[in-house]
């Protein structure tokens, strides 16, 4: 995969190529990362990329034909242009899902008081939000984006149950995890854990994992096409909980 970051601060992605799953993923060339500077595609001698709203307004408003530019320098036939909004769609596993089938991804980050709106309306396939709060720019959401979708393609985990049973990749939260030491602090692992009794150990994964989104993210259930064995099991959740 190809991933072109067009932003104003390119520095800010100095590090991305260096640490952990995703510098792997760039050194063994899975992906491609690439910073362009929008500010070289200004024709404005003091290379300025921004101006005053039309119709007032507070701040300043990143023009249209520096942003054009830095997109059609990179775009190509099988390129999905993408927009860090805090109007785009709240991003999601789902979403990071979908982008992981893409050959070419150009994430564009807005700053100031946005981008011209006719860049959106006729050069953006896509807005994506990673939360419902402001940011400063679309740097960290960007980085964000990167980090879910580079986990998801072929060959840069070291198995493929490495990211199935995360949370959020079956519409679950994860089940829980133990390591070593057995006891800490006066606190156990459970036991069924330790029984190397592999159904069992699945089954109790399976209704914890339930267990734990009915207790924290209950709206994920709501979404999910819940099997016969599921709504049996969270039944009895709720009755425990009770």
């Amino acid at each position: 995969m190809k991933i072109d970051i067009l932003t104003l601060f390119p520095e800010f992605f100095n590090t991305l190529y260096k640490w952990s799953i995703i510098g792997r993923a760039y050194e063994e060339g899975i992906i491609h990362i690439n910073c362009i500077n929008i500010r070289d595609f200004s024709k404005d001698k003091h290379k300025r990329v921004d101006d005053y709203p039309f119709g007032g307004g507070a701040g300043m408003v990143m023009k249209p034909e520096p942003i054009y530019d830095a997109i059609q320098s990179v775009k190509g036939p099988k390129s999905r242009t993408v927009y860090l909004s805090p109007q785009g769609k709240v991003f999601n596993q789902d979403l990071a899902n979908n982008l992981s089938k893409e050959e070419h991804i150009i994430l564009l980050c807005g700053h100031y008081e946005g981008i011209d709106n006719r860049i959106i309306e006729h050069y953006i396939d896509e807005e994506i939000s990673i939360g419902d709060y402001v940011l400063t720019g679309g740097e960290i959401p960007a980085m964000v984006i990167i980090d879910a979708v580079t986990r998801l393609l072929p060959g840069v985990l070291s198995s493929e149950e490495s990211f199935i049973e995360e949370s959020h990749f079956n519409g679950l939260l994860e089940y829980p995890q133990y390591t070593r030491p057995r006891e800490f602090n006066g606190y156990n692992v459970p036991d069924i854990l330790l029984s190397g009794h592999h159904e069992n150990i699945e089954n109790w994964r399976k209704r914890e994992a339930l267990k734990a989104t009915f207790m924290k993210r209950p709206d994920l259930l709501e979404k999910r096409d819940l099997t016969k064995e599921e709504i049996e099991i969270l039944s009895q959740i709720k009755d425990y909980s009770e």
